[in-house]
């Protein structure tokens, strides 16, 4: 599919709030060989998302330490996880180092996952993704790891309020770029 005919699908599933405030914009090169082009998604004109350029507006993380020493990133933790710790301790542990316990193990887990979805973005080609966003359900994309079909997905006119307002505890748990179109969204209701 041509750039210009994705770039059409792509912008005719825009929630209407969000219709030329949100943009995707593609540069090729044409006597380059092993250059594919760079594609991004621009707000307000602002280049927002440059999946080659690690300096983008939005945090990206280096490593798992990063992650797990981001104060702004909440890890909500259940019981059913805190009595699993409590298990694999045989009950010798205080209940408030099992919370930081279980918390640490989740953020750990957490790191990992982010690290892999941000090295999978920064490899991955926005044409292959958004025609993958074309032809999945928009449910398949909301749930994905992968980062662009996340951001795909929450900008997209078929997701409602309802469901965009009951997916704040599963974003907190999502790249801040995520994060950013989640709120980008928010703002439209």
């Amino acid at each position: 599919m041509s750039w210009s005919k994705l770039k059409q699908n792509l912008e005719s599933f825009l929630c209407p709030a969000l219709d030329g405030k949100v943009e995707y914009s593609s540069t090729s090169y044409r006597y380059v060989a092993d250059k594919a082009g760079l594609c991004y998604i621009t707000v307000d004109k602002k280049n927002i998302l440059n999946m080659s350029d690690k300096s983008n507006v939005i945090k990206w993380y280096q490593s798992e330490q990063e992650v797990k020493n981001d104060s702004d990133i909440y890890i909500p933790i259940s019981d059913e996880e805190i009595e699993a710790i409590r298990k694999a301790m045989n009950g010798k542990v205080p209940e408030d180092r099992l919370k930081v316990m279980a918390r640490s193990k989740k953020k750990s887990e957490l790191a990992k996952e982010l690290l892999s979805a941000q090295s999978t973005l920064s490899k991955s080609n926005f044409t292959v993704v958004a025609t993958k966003f074309l032809a999945t359900s928009i449910e398949e994309s909301i749930e994905s790891k992968d980062i662009l079909l996340n951001i795909l997905a929450l900008v997209d006119r078929r997701v409602g309020k309802k469901r965009i307002i009951n997916m704040s505890d599963t974003i907190k748990l999502k790249h801040p770029i995520v994060q950013y179109f989640y709120e980008l969204r928010l703002s439209t209701f």
